[in-house]
């Protein structure tokens, strides 16, 4: 490289205030408008408590850009993806969390991350309905199914965490959810006379999801497709399984 091109590349160099291994100091400051990571968290909370989600979540963008490694860019990461949450955009904010875990996978407000995963996929699966006409087990689960393995994941990673034992709770939920979704899948074999595969889905309910609500349902599914395919002996097997293991048992479902 001969000097009159060393000589251009330096003045280019100290004109714009850039540099080849990365944005200066005065860049940073040209960005953040001369305000600290502090001050400009602080704006960020003020735009998003008056309602403002989305110009909150562009301050805290400022901060990740201007302040990549400050405490508060680390928190910054969490507060977009639950605002992102927030509005809805629920794939946005797992693809923030995701990035977030992938980031600082041992840092003490990542279980927070996984657990917020979780959360945020139980949201997508939800309908305003579920209260009033429909049960979420008889529409798509996967997003269920998703909340389900993100709060293993928690649980798992961190047993110790006070998320992880939240986490325990709410698995109690969605295992029934998945069960019933089983269940009604059971039903609709039983319905079109697919004998074999309504008992295989009474199983799986049964392996998958133990003391979920619908194991006794299941129980006597099985044991009325045992008698359509003339397994009595089986039919009759699971009718005592049923009767010790739920004595007070009445069927809560219908086939016709």
């Amino acid at each position: 490289m001969n000097k009159s091109l060393i000589l251009l590349f330096t003045s280019v160099f100290i004109i714009t205030g850039c540099s080849p291994f990365g944005g200066s100091k005065e860049t940073k400051n040209l960005v953040a408008n001369g305000l600290s990571s502090k001050m400009l968290y602080e704006q960020a909370e003020d735009k998003i408590n008056a309602g403002s989600i989305g110009q909150g979540i562009k301050q805290y963008k400022i901060i990740l850009e201007s302040y990549p490694g400050s405490k508060y860019a680390i928190q910054a990461r969490l507060d977009i993806a639950y605002n992102l949450y927030k509005q809805k955009k629920y794939n946005l904010s797992i693809l923030e969390l995701n990035q977030f875990i992938e980031k600082f996978p041992k840092l003490r407000s990542t279980p927070y991350a996984y657990y917020l995963k979780g959360v945020v996929a139980q949201a997508k699966s939800s309908s305003i309905l579920d209260k009033l006409v429909t049960d979420s087990a008889q529409r798509d689960v996967d997003s269920i199914r998703d909340a389900y393995s993100y709060y293993m994941d928690l649980i798992n990673t961190f047993p110790d965490s006070k998320y992880s034992e939240e986490a325990s709770r709410k698995l109690l939920g969605l295992r029934n959810t998945l069960a019933r979704h089983e269940f009604y899948v059971a039903i609709y074999y039983t319905k079109i006379g697919s004998h074999i595969a309504a008992i295989n889905r009474s199983k799986f309910i049964i392996e998958n999801y133990p003391n979920s609500s619908s194991i006794p349902d299941g129980l006597d599914l099985m044991a009325y497709n045992y008698d359509q395919i003339n397994a009595s002996k089986l039919a009759s097997d699971i009718r005592v399984v049923l009767s010790s293991s739920y004595p007070n048992y009445s069927k809560n479902y219908s086939i016709d």
